[in-house]
């Protein structure tokens, strides 16, 4: 995979991580999936994926450091993030949207609300 042809999904629930990954295919996005936040941070040392789609609530390393990691690293600050949680507490969509996240998808996710955050962050028309 080149850089910026794939999206990345960092999210610790296979199952979670493996539909985005089917409906993203609905677009021709090939994706790369990490279900370990700390492991994608290693990762996206050495390329720059086209998007990325993060959970919020992870342990160890959370959605939030992760997406700050993303903005304060020059390659990657320019790089569209997609939030996709349980969590859908107005604080928690202002505080992703305040970190620099192009949109929040509140889980269970379905491909219309995947289609929307991708024109969100400018992936589709």
């Amino acid at each position: 995979m080149n850089e910026m042809t794939y999206a990345m999904v960092i999210d610790d629930n296979r199952q979670t991580a493996e539909a985005l990954s089917q409906m993203l295919k609905l677009w021709d996005i090939p994706v790369r999936i990490s279900l370990n936040p700390s492991s994608a941070m290693v990762l996206l040392g050495d390329v720059v994926p086209r998007i990325v789609f993060l959970d919020i609530n992870m342990p160890g390393v959370n959605g939030f450091e992760v997406l700050g990691f993303l903005k304060r690293e020059p390659r990657l600050a320019g790089v569209p993030v997609i939030i996709v949680t349980s969590d859908d507490q107005p604080e928690t969509a202002r505080r992703a949207l305040d970190g620099g996240a192009a949109a929040i998808v509140i889980k269970p996710v379905m491909s219309e609300m995947i289609e929307e955050a991708l024109k969100k962050a400018g992936i589709l028309p």
